[in-house]
């Protein structure tokens, strides 16, 4: 099978995540698989054996996802990029979720409320405290979730909150370019995808 899309990305639970949004930004007509990974090591060591074995159809895009965590940002994404042009994938779009996958979360507490069936407006009014109007900031983002949602679990929890996230109304800012960075793909390459 032919892809037009590969996501790449560090665990499971982002895959989880990226299977309920995914739909939401493309199109039916493109094609695409998200693999996972066991951690940000297996990722990185895939990364050219996934572009070598893929280099068949020069019009397929690659999208690396990866944690933040506690790295620097640029020169994270610089070592991505990097690996990238390495293998003969230059224009591969690189994504860093700020600092984890719970950011996203946290940035859309509307779509926490929906998935736990938690009463209307008891986490969604927070979304405008300050912690919550940039998650990407918080250097736990899954420990302040767990503080709201008591029963939050990683991993396993993902595909709770993934159904219910809004592509428009996150407060995320790593969230709202990796949506952008996925239509700027459809846009630059639509016509050759």
């Amino acid at each position: 099978m032919s892809y037009d899309l590969i996501f790449l990305v560090e665990e499971p639970s982002m895959k989880i995540v990226l299977d309920q949004l995914i739909p939401k930004l493309i199109p039916t007509t493109i094609t695409y698989i998200c693999i996972a990974h066991q951690g940000k090591q297996d990722l990185v060591r895939s990364i050219p054996i996934k572009i070598k074995a893929f280099q068949f159809s020069p019009s397929l895009q690659f999208v690396i996802v990866h944690d933040q965590d506690s790295h620097d940002c640029k020169k994270l994404k610089t070592e991505l990029l990097r690996i990238c042009q390495d293998s003969g994938k230059p224009d591969a779009l690189i994504r860093i979720v700020c600092r984890e996958l719970e950011s996203w979360f946290l940035g859309d507490l509307a779509a926490v409320e929906k998935a736990y069936k938690l009463k209307i407006g008891s986490l969604s009014k927070k979304q405008n405290q300050q912690k919550f109007r940039n998650p990407d900031q918080l250097h736990s983002a899954k420990q302040e979730l767990k503080k709201l949602v008591t029963t939050y679990y990683p991993g396993t929890n993902s595909k709770n909150i993934a159904p219910y996230l809004s592509i428009t109304e996150n407060k995320s800012h790593s969230f709202q370019v990796f949506c952008i960075g996925v239509q700027g793909i459809l846009e630059r390459v639509g016509n050759n995808i």
